[in-house]
C-alpha cells in the first residue's frame, strides 16, 4: 500500500443554533466551506446523541443477525436492500471489506424490510431517524439555494421525500474487525477513494471507531486524491461531519467542490483502529423528475433520473477502466470479482 502524506488541517465546524435568526450567517459559513473544502461538521443541528445512538444499535442489531437473513433484503437496482463485500471501487479495483443496508421512503422499500418478528422496532425506528436526517438536510439545502441565488424552497422541493419520485438513501455500513497481531493483506481496503454523486451527505460517526479520511477542497490534484495531502477525521460524538456530492458541484456550476474520501485500512496498531466500525450515511438524492441546471447554466438542464444514470454510467466506466489497467499490470495473472450494480 502506498504511503500517505497527511496533514493537519480542520475542517469547518459549523453551529445550527438559533437557525431562523441566524440564517445569514449560517449561509455565509456554509457556503465558504463549500468552495473552499467541500467538507464541514455539523453542530448545534437538533439531533440528539441519544437518537444517533440508538440507530447505532439498530444498524448492530441488523447486522449481527446470520447472512442468510440479511440476504432475503438482497441489495436491488431500487438502490436499496443489503450487501456484503460487492461494492468495488474505482480507485481500488478491489471490493470494500464492509457491508451495508440501504433504505429509501416509500415503494421503494417494498418487500425490503425484514420482517418485525425478525427485528422489531427497526423499520420504525429507521424512518424516525431518516426524518430528522431529512430536516438538518433541509436546512442545508435552503442555505445553499440562498448562497446560489435560487428561492429559498428550490433544493428542498428538488428532494422532497414525500413524493413516489424520490431517491434520498440512508445507509447504514459495519466495516469488518481485523486482527492487530497479524499483517494487514496486501489488497485489502475499508473503502477505497472516492466522491459522492448526491447533493449533500450527513454522515455520522461512533466515537472511539476511527479511520474516516478527507481529500478536501481544491487541493486535489491527482486521479482519486491518491497523491495528495490527506486529513484524518475523528469521530467526535454528537457531530455531523457533511461533503458536497458531486450533484451540488454540478448544481453550482462548480463553484462548490465534491471532494474525495475514503475509510483507511489500518495497519499500524501503535495509531489505527482495528476494531468493528460502523458509520451511518444519509445521501440526498435528486426526485427522478426534477430539473437540474445551474444559475450560469455551464452544464445541459438534465432530470434527477438522467443524472443519476450518468454518475452510474461514470463508476461503470472508471472501474472497467481500472480492471484493464490491473489486468495489464499483471504478470502471473488473477481474477476478478464483478461489481454489483
Amino acid at each position: 500500500m502506498a504511503d500517505t502524506t497527511y496533514s493537519n488541517r480542520s475542517i469547518p465546524r459549523i453551529s445550527l443554533h438559533d437557525f431562523d435568526s441566524r440564517i445569514d450567517a449560517i449561509t455565509s459559513e456554509l457556503v465558504a466551506a463549500a468552495e473552499a473544502d467541500g467538507f464541514f461538521a455539523l453542530v448545534d443541528h437538533g439531533i440528539s446523541e441519544a437518537e444517533i445512538e440508538a440507530q447505532f444499535a439498530a444498524a448492530e442489531r441488523f447486522f449481527s443477525l446470520p447472512d442468510d437473513i440479511k440476504a432475503t433484503v438482497p441489495f436491488s437496482h431500487r438502490n436499496t436492500g443489503w450487501e456484503k463485500q460487492a461494492q468495488i471501487r474505482p480507485s481500488t479495483g478491489a471490493a470494500d471489506q464492509k457491508e451495508s443496508y440501504q433504505m429509501q421512503y416509500g415503494a421503494s422499500m417494498d418487500g425490503m424490510w425484514l420482517p418485525e418478528a425478525a427485528l422489531p422496532g427497526f423499520r420504525d425506528q429507521s424512518r424516525r431517524f431518516m426524518r430528522r436526517a431529512q430536516g438538518v438536510s433541509e436546512k442545508l439545502m435552503v442555505c445553499f439555494a440562498r448562497g446560489l441565488g435560487f428561492p429559498d424552497d428550490y433544493f428542498v422541493k428538488a428532494h422532497d421525500v414525500s413524493r413516489p419520485s424520490a431517491q434520498t438513501v440512508l445507509r447504514l455500513l459495519h466495516y469488518f474487525a481485523l486482527d492487530p497481531a497479524v499483517p494487514t493483506p496486501d489488497g485489502y481496503y475499508r473503502a477505497g477513494a472516492h466522491a459522492d454523486w448526491d447533493f449533500v451527505t450527513l454522515l455520522f460517526q461512533r466515537p472511539g471507531q476511527s479511520g474516516l479520511e478527507i481529500c478536501p477542497g481544491r487541493e486535489v490534484f491527482t486521479e482519486f486524491g491518491l497523491g495528495d495531502k490527506w486529513t484524518k477525521v475523528e469521530p467526535a460524538a454528537g457531530e455531523i461531519v457533511c461533503n458536497i456530492g458531486d450533484l451540488l458541484m454540478s448544481w453550482s456550476d462548480d463553484r462548490f467542490k465534491s471532494t474525495f474520501h475514503r475509510v483507511k485500512t489500518p495497519t499500524d496498531p501503535a495509531s489505527d483502529y482495528y476494531g468493528p466500525r460502523y458509520s451511518i450515511a444519509y445521501f440526498n438524492q435528486p426526485n427522478t423528475d426534477c430539473e437540474i441546471q445551474g444559475p450560469l447554466r455551464k452544464y445541459p438542464m438534465v432530470t434527477g433520473s438522467e443524472f443519476t444514470q450518468a454518475a452510474m454510467k461514470r463508476n461503470y466506466d472508471a472501474l472497467q477502466a481500472k480492471k484493464k489497467e490491473l489486468v495489464s499490470s499483471t504478470v502471473t495473472g488473477g481474477s476478478f470479482v464483478a461489481a454489483a450494480s
